[in-house]
């Protein structure tokens, strides 16, 4: 199954992790970051990350 991705360029804001209806998205050390486990990949973190920094795996 394909899942989403959180890249480099995440500025740490947090848009996107309340916006996971699977609650995949976490605060990590220097970004946020996507449990593939749990990923759907609805796309509805990349949908409201102001930089694209949500992208598929």
């Amino acid at each position: 199954m394909a899942t989403y991705q959180i890249t480099d360029d995440c500025i740490s804001c947090g848009a996107c992790e309340p916006e996971c209806p699977e609650g995949s998205i976490s605060q990590g050390d220097d970004k946020y970051v996507i449990d593939p486990g749990k990923c759907t990949a609805c796309a509805s973190c990349a949908s409201v990350c102001p930089v694209d920094a949500c992208v598929p795996a």
